[in-house]
């Protein structure tokens, strides 16, 4: 595999994906073995001043940011601060109220739980307030029984994740997230749960496409969907008081960081491993799987990434973990090959369009290579 073939590859078809008005700023990075391969970039950050997508611009990625998170988890695991079967009540005595007290880190962390869903009537507001949230999930009656289904927890994953972490190190999260993860790597200007104001500049603007509401269809009124808490949108990800605060459910990102941030979970990445070759086999491996109790299809998840190739049969792809984000932004790591992948994009799309075409150039050269 020639590292130009893969950039020019990767490049053409991004820019053409702007040209057409499928996408209108997006960033891809690929790493290989510890290197990186692809770093493209193409169309615009902010289409009311043209100001273009760069490699450093950073993109509100939405579901992205749960892989971040997770990942923060098993640094801290891995130098012992945390245990996945710790339960979670041990370190948020709170969050053990009606019958919770069995839920542990592991089951956070594979959507298993069993609290995916928030009241009624909450609002985005809300969402940006870190202890408001905190007493409602913790105050709230589990779905299941911690453990024996699963179900996505779109937004309550953020707080019961970042609340292990504030409860297990004493720190803020961010701060956390640059100790552990972005200072190490060399990426902490370029990943971010709250944003700080001096920062906010350089963050590229979302917009939501077209049609991008009937991502779930026409769904009837019961369906738990409308459960999970406030609809997010690209407005308000544009806000500052959004972008300044902790919603873990989400990340601050650039592809290059996420990339490199994956690559050295494979292994070593300029001399620097985040978690040692068993850890990464338990984190990857499949720790909960069966019917998605929120969406009603097949899912897998390992600790707090979704196992399996997306758009593929999983059980054919489980050297595949990663996240992916509402309005098509992706990120993962294939064990087998070797090769992480991340793709940020500011026109929210109702599909994973754009990551399917990318990722399939990047896993055939690959191949070929």
């Amino acid at each position: 595999m020639t590292v130009t073939n893969i950039q020019s590859q990767v490049q053409k078809a991004i820019e053409e994906l702007v040209e057409s008005g499928a996408e209108r700023g997006l960033q891809v990075a690929v790493y290989r073995h510890g290197e990186q391969v692809v770093d493209a970039v193409a169309g615009v950050a902010d289409p009311e001043t043209g100001r273009p997508v760069t490699s450093d611009t950073p993109f509100f990625s939405y579901s992205i940011g749960k892989g971040v998170a997770s990942t923060v988890v098993h640094v801290l695991a891995e130098r012992d601060v945390l245990d996945y079967d710790t339960p979670i009540s041990e370190l948020w005595p709170e969050f053990g109220a009606h019958g919770k007290e069995r839920a542990t880190v592991r089951h956070a962390l594979s959507q298993s739980a069993g609290v995916p869903g928030l009241p009624a009537g909450l609002t985005v507001e809300d969402l940006c307030d870190w202890e408001k949230m905190c007493e409602i999930i913790a105050g709230s009656e589990p779905w299941w029984e911690p453990g024996e289904k699963i179900g996505y927890h779109a937004i309550t994953w953020g707080y019961i994740i970042g609340e292990i972490i504030r409860r297990a190190t004493g720190k803020p999260i961010p701060e956390v997230l640059q100790e552990e993860v972005g200072g190490p790597l060399g990426v902490a200007n370029e990943l971010f749960f709250a944003v700080p104001a001096s920062e906010q500049g350089r963050l590229a603007q979302l917009e939501d496409a077209p049609g991008s509401e009937e991502m779930f269809g026409e769904l009837p009124e019961d369906s738990p969907i409308f459960k999970l808490g406030p609809d997010l949108t690209a407005e308000h990800a544009n806000r500052a008081d959004v972008r300044s605060a902790n919603i873990l459910a989400g990340g601050t990102v650039t592809a290059r960081a996420v990339a490199r941030m994956y690559a050295a979970l494979l292994g070593e990445v300029d001399g620097v491993r985040l978690i040692s070759p068993e850890r990464l086999r338990e984190v990857s491996a499949v720790a909960m799987s069966g019917e998605d109790q929120i969406f009603g299809f097949p899912t897998a998840w390992g600790l707090g990434y979704s196992i399996g190739q997306f758009m593929s049969n999983a059980q054919e792809t489980q050297h595949v973990f990663g996240v992916g984000g509402v309005g098509g932004s992706h990120a993962y790591a294939d064990k087998e090959s070797g090769t992480t992948l991340a793709l940020t994009n500011n026109l929210l799309a109702a599909d994973f369009g754009t990551a399917e075409q990318v990722g399939g150039i990047v896993t055939k050269v690959v191949a070929e290579g």
